[in-house]
């Protein structure tokens, strides 16, 4: 697995980190079950702080598409890839959006008039249509 960083990238190290692991899943460069280098030697070989790497786990955690355990390291779980190229484009999508001077509330709005309905009937009584 290849991480590349950019120091002159408007986007923190972390992030860049976490994008780097996302496009290996997209790609299918990673798999379920694979491992990622643990935080130290990730960080050696980035000459970053190791904490840095940490908070890129984190975030590729929080977007479950690592199970990140102390002492067990980083894992890519199931699904992965699917996920991982979804929340690139919607990240790629935001930041976007953002350059061209939009707010959170004009961002969520232009994607709710996007998504579609669910198919299928109605689930409950308190469904209107």
């Amino acid at each position: 697995m290849l991480v590349t960083i950019d120091h002159a990238s408007p986007l923190g190290l972390a992030e860049q980190i976490a994008a780097s692991v996302r496009r290996s899943m997209a790609e299918g460069r990673l798999r379920k079950g694979d491992r990622l280098p643990s935080a130290r030697a990730l960080a050696r070989t980035l000459d970053i702080n190791m904490h840095t790497v940490l908070r890129g786990y984190q975030i590729l955690k929080e977007d479950r598409l690592i199970d990140l355990r102390p002492g067990r390291g980083a894992v890519v779980t199931a699904e992965a890839a699917d996920q991982a190229m979804v929340i690139e484009a919607c990240l790629h999508f935001v930041r976007t959006a953002r350059r061209s001077g939009m707010s959170s509330r004009e961002i969520l709005s232009l994607v709710a008039d996007h998504v579609e309905p669910p198919s299928g009937p109605p689930s409950g009584p308190d469904h209107a249509v």
